[in-house]
């Protein structure tokens, strides 16, 4: 096989402290060749001598007879590609040259990828351990086992029904209307007592008034339009149990909610706290903490939303060598601190 050698791509892979391609990369690149007994040559810009951190070194490169330094004023990317092309040779480059798609079909059946490890060249790119893909909800899970165990009340239920501002509606009215069934029941037993009927005006009062909180629970894809009708859901149901003041609906992002349901935990105003009573520091394997910190405002919501908690807490994200699997987590609750609004 034939191979062409992009020496700025490769020298550039991997630089230096002072942010200089490195002359170890191309020698990893020649050896990687050496070995593999392809047939190649090393096709360098005219600004590589330059800027490269070993200039002797590379000087001495150039003297051999299968290293071409391109004139200046020439364009490389270009002469690399014609050479190729002529010579029907791949491509050694991470380079995709897209401003040259048009003039070069098919450029990435020639490419070689190819990554640098401990001064050693491997062709082909490292493969990416596999996300679990139920990181998340195994992340948020555990925070509601540590909150439970530390005697908070976490609203659990992960059905999920067909999410629809109808369906939202009728299914808060069934729910508040049952806990108030509930309560009519206490109440017959009591009836014959004394003034109960003067008391029951009173109670009745206080319930009719209550302004409930609906945390409405849904997929991060499914929350925007959920919001564009909260102020509906609320009136309708307000409405129909005859409240004189309208439900708060809280929308939150839900990690457990598959996309086209919802949840709700219903709360009175006055079981909802102002604070979420922990922070919370996620240890993951270094692979998993780009993808987790991306998603920590979701799991901070998920929790806020099942816990009834007006604010979020404050998700911190560090990688922990000692979690050797992608996959692997560890959480602590940290008590006060930094709360997310």
């Amino acid at each position: 096989m034939k191979v062409v050698v992009d020496a700025s791509n490769v020298a550039y892979h991997i630089k230096n402290e002072e942010s200089q391609p490195q002359m170890v990369n191309i020698l990893a690149a020649v050896k990687a060749l050496e070995e593999s007994e392809d047939e190649f040559v090393i096709i360098a810009d005219a600004s590589l001598r330059h800027e490269i951190d070993n200039k002797e070194e590379f000087d001495k490169l150039l003297e051999n007879d299968n290293v071409e330094e391109v004139p200046p004023g020439n364009d490389a990317d270009h002469f690399i590609l014609d050479i190729a092309y002529n010579e029907k040779a791949k491509i050694l480059s991470n380079d995709k040259f897209r401003d040259y798609a048009d003039e070069f079909k098919n450029i990435n059946s020639f490419r070689i990828p190819f990554t640098i490890k401990n001064n050693r060249l491997f062709f082909g790119r490292s493969k990416k351990p596999k996300r679990n893909k139920t990181i998340l909800q195994n992340i948020s899970d555990e925070i509601i086992k540590q909150l439970n165990f530390r005697k908070w009340e976490v609203y659990t239920g992960k059905e999920g029904l067909k999410i629809s501002p109808l369906n939202i509606a009728k299914q808060a009215i069934i729910r508040i209307d049952d806990d108030t069934n509930i309560n009519s029941k206490v109440e017959s037993v009591f009836s014959k007592i004394p003034m109960f009927n003067k008391i029951l005006d009173m109670v009745d009062d206080v319930e009719v008034a209550a302004p409930y909180v609906i945390f409405v629970l849904v997929h991060p894809k499914d929350y925007k339009v959920t919001v564009k009708n909260a102020g509906n859901i609320s009136v309708t149901v307000a409405d129909r149990l005859g409240l004189e003041k309208k439900p708060l609906i809280a929308v939150r992002n839900d990690l457990f909610t598959k996309q086209g349901t919802f949840e709700l935990n219903i709360l009175l105003a006055d079981e909802v706290t102002q604070n979420a009573p922990y922070n919370i520091l996620v240890r993951v394997n270094a692979n998993d903490e780009i993808f987790i910190k991306k998603n920590s405002r979701n799991i901070a919501s998920t929790i806020a939303g099942r816990l009834g908690s007006w604010k979020f807490p404050f998700v911190s994200v560090k990688p922990d060598v000692l979690l050797e699997k992608s996959g692997e987590f560890e959480i602590e609750l940290e008590k006060g601190g930094k709360l997310d609004g």
